[in-house]
C-alpha cells in the first residue's frame, strides 16, 4: 500500500502509463525545487524504489513510472529504442506539468537516464546514475550472472529469487536473501513485472545501445553511485562513467546492485545533498 504517493494512470500519446507522484512540501518562503524522476531497473515495477522514495527530501516531488509492458503500464505495441522511450518520458513530464526535472536512473534505468540527459538535455537539470554502465561497451558480468537476467523469473518465483539473490545482487543479499525477496515480492502482491513480452522489449531496447560516443557531451552535474560488490554491474563500469562524464563525481558504497533499496538510509542523504 502506498502511504507517500498518489497512484494514477496517465495517457501519453495514446499509451497508458502507471505513475506514482509523491508531492513535495515546501516551507513558506522556500524556492520551488525541481521534481526528481526515478527510472527503474529492468523488469521492476515502481514499488521497488519505495524504500528510497520515502527518504528523499520532503520538499522534492518524486515521480516514478512503470515503462511500457511493466507493472501496471500498458504493453508497448512493438519493440522500442531508448530514443522513443525518452520522447515518451518527456511527454509524460509535460502531461504532469513539468518542464525540467532531476533524473535518477538505476541499472537499466541508468542507461535510459544517460540517453535522456543527452538527447532531452533541456528537460534534465541534474543526473544521478546508480549501479549502471555504458551499455554494450562495458565490463560485463560473469556468464553465470547474465544467465539469470535473460528472463523475469526472479520477479515471478519467490523461491527462485531466494536461491539466486546473493549471487546476482551481491551485498547484503548474500547474507539475507529473504530480505531481497521481501522487497521484490510484497505481501500485497504489489510488485508486478507484467507480461514477459514487456521484459523482452526492455532487453531489446538496450541490446546494441552504448553511451560511450556521447558521454563526453553530457553537461549536467552527475553523481555516480556504485557498490563494491555488484555482480551485475562490476565497479569498473562506474569508474569508466566517471572518466567519460566531464562534470561527475563518484561515490562507492559498501553493498550490491540493489544498494539504493537495501542501503537507502546511507545513499538517500547523498542524493539529497547533491540535488540541493
Amino acid at each position: 500500500m502506498f502511504t507517500t504517493a498518489e497512484l494514477r494512470t496517465v495517457a501519453v500519446d495514446g499509451r497508458l502509463l502507471r505513475v506514482a507522484v509523491r508531492p513535495g512540501h515546501r516551507e513558506p518562503g522556500q524556492p520551488a525545487r525541481p521534481p526528481l524522476l526515478l527510472i527503474n531497473g529492468i523488469g521492476a515495477s515502481l514499488e521497488l524504489l519505495e524504500p528510497f522514495t520515502v527518504l528523499v527530501d520532503p520538499a522534492v516531488e518524486v515521480i516514478r513510472f512503470d515503462p511500457p509492458g511493466v507493472g501496471g503500464s500498458a504493453q508497448a505495441p512493438g519493440p522500442y529504442r531508448f530514443t522513443g522511450l525518452c520522447r515518451l518520458i518527456a511527454r509524460l513530464l509535460t502531461e504532469l506539468g513539468h518542464d525540467q526535472v532531476d533524473v535518477l536512473g538505476i541499472s537499466w534505468g541508468g542507461a535510459v537516464a544517460q540517453h535522456f540527459a543527452t538527447f532531452q538535455r533541456s528537460r534534465c537539470r541534474r543526473l544521478v546514475l546508480v549501479a549502471t554502465a555504458t551499455g554494450a561497451v562495458m565490463v560485463p558480468a560473469r556468464p553465470s550472472v547474465l544467465a539469470h537476467m535473460i528472463t523475469p523469473r526472479r520477479y515471478l518465483d519467490r523461491g527462485y529469487l531466494h536461491r539466486v539473490a546473493g549471487g546476482i545482487y551481491g551485498g547484503s543479499a548474500r547474507d539475507d536473501p529473504a530480505a531481497i525477496a521481501a522487497v521484490m515480492h510484497g505481501g500485497d502482491g504489489s510488485n508486478r513485472v507484467g507480461a514477459s513480452r514487456g521484459y523482452v522489449y526492455q532487453l531489446a531496447a538496450g541490446a546494441a545501445w552504448t553511451s560511450v560516443p556521447f558521454l563526453r557531451w553530457l553537461r549536467q552535474p552527475t553523481l555516480i553511485l556504485s557498490g563494491d560488490d555488484d555482480p551485475i554491474i562490476p565497479l569498473a563500469n562506474a569508474r569508466l562513467l566517471h572518466l567519460l562524464i566531464p562534470n561527475s563525481r563518484l561515490h562507492v558504497y559498501h553493498g550490491g546492485h540493489l544498494g539504493l533499496v537495501t542501503e537507502a538510509t546511507e545513499l538517500a542523504p547523498l542524493v539529497n545533498d547533491f540535488l540541493a
